[in-house]
């Protein structure tokens, strides 16, 4: 009779950990699903301003060639100006994500939980490291050859704080001759940067638009595995 209480209550606490355990797991999906509504909607504003600076910069096409035939005729770059010297990162909200790796909850998840949400960490981390490396690099070797074509005192009202926040992008009108070097070789150059730049952007969109289409569908599977609202 000993031995069966202590075998019964030996199986009543692994029952009750296995309880806790589903519990505690479910309030970390719950928690990682208000993480990834809170990413898709960052996601969403950078997404929308990506495209009106694809739309800009594609202008780069017929201004080369007005530029080209004219090299005083520099009205045109102002909207390329304002529109390249902008990246708008995305950072994910890795709330709960350090939580699982910190506090052990992974071990708490069903696998497929578990799985899917390292997959998600593997494509942010993807989308993270080219924003930082190849977008970046095509922004500053943009920004550095303007510097030695452009007249500072033309530029510098393009550049208010407003606009480099992504918040306003301003004005596109250029008060003045803008470029106090003729070199034609150079402003190539300075073309040949934005065109990289444009396709870089164009390939970042690319990974945040998979990464949204990935928090999207792990936020749909989440609510209807564990119904939630």
């Amino acid at each position: 009779m000993i031995f069966l209480a202590v075998t019964l209550g030996f199986i009543a606490e692994n029952i009750r950990e296995r309880i806790n355990e589903s519990e505690r797991g479910k309030q970390y999906i719950q928690s990682l699903v208000e993480d990834l509504e809170s990413d898709t909607a960052r996601m969403n504003d950078i997404i929308q301003f990506d495209q009106a600076k694809i739309i800009a910069l594609n202008s780069m096409y017929q201004c080369y060639d007005t530029v080209s035939n004219n090299i005083k005729a520099t009205s045109c770059i102002g909207i390329l100006i304002k529109y390249w010297k902008v990246n708008r990162p995305f950072l994910s909200n890795d709330r709960t994500i350090t939580q699982l790796a910190n506090a052990g909850g992974y071990s708490v998840l069903k696998k497929e939980d578990a799985d899917s949400i390292l997959d998600y960490e593997r494509i942010y981390r993807n989308e993270y490291d080219f924003e930082k490396t190849a977008y970046q690099e095509a922004q500053d070797n943009v920004r550095n050859t303007l510097n030695e074509l452009a007249n500072f005192k033309v530029v510098s009202p393009l550049e208010n704080v407003s606009s480099l926040s992504g918040a306003d992008s301003g004005s596109n009108s250029l008060n003045g001759w803008l470029l106090v070097s003729d070199g034609q070789k150079l402003l190539n150059k300075w073309f040949n940067q934005l065109r990289l730049y444009l396709r870089v952007t164009k390939a970042q969109s690319t990974l945040l638009n998979s990464l949204k289409a990935k928090a999207t569908s792990l936020i749909n599977f989440y609510k209807s595995n564990y119904d939630f609202k």
